[in-house]
């Protein structure tokens, strides 16, 4: 495990990578894309979730550097797509068998989360 100077090194290096990346798909997705659906932030969601797939295969076959999962999962993906989080999360609990905590989560982020966003959306409203 890299040590915490390290660790905030190798976040805030992948943070930026992956911050550059999401303004690169964005720009990519509205130039070239439909601009009826946000590819943006679909792109960015699924990209991400195959990569945080494809990193986390890797990492349970190789002995790949702790150092990695900080750079390019926390860092790179973190700043790339919180919905990498999201399905790591989520299919760790699958993974494990864990069907009942999976449908919890999916269902509190994804219902939850519209509503808070809603609630946010429109209580600003009323207060402005």
């Amino acid at each position: 495990m890299p040590e915490f100077g390290s660790q905030l090194i190798l976040l805030a290096a992948g943070g930026s990578l992956g911050t550059v990346l999401r303004y690169l798909t964005y720009q990519f997705a509205d130039k070239y894309l439909n601009q009826h659906l946000p590819w943006g932030t679909l792109l960015v969601n699924l990209i991400g979730s195959f990569i945080i797939g494809l990193v986390w295969g890797i990492m349970e076959k190789s002995a790949l550097a702790p150092a990695w999962r900080f750079f390019l999962i926390i860092g790179v993906l973190g700043s790339f797509t919180t919905f990498s989080a999201f399905v790591y999360d989520s299919f760790y609990l699958f993974n494990q068998g864990q069907f009942k905590m999976l449908l919890i989560n999916l269902l509190l982020n994804n219902g939850l989360g519209l509503l808070l966003c809603g609630l946010g959306f429109y209580g600003i409203k009323l207060f402005t």
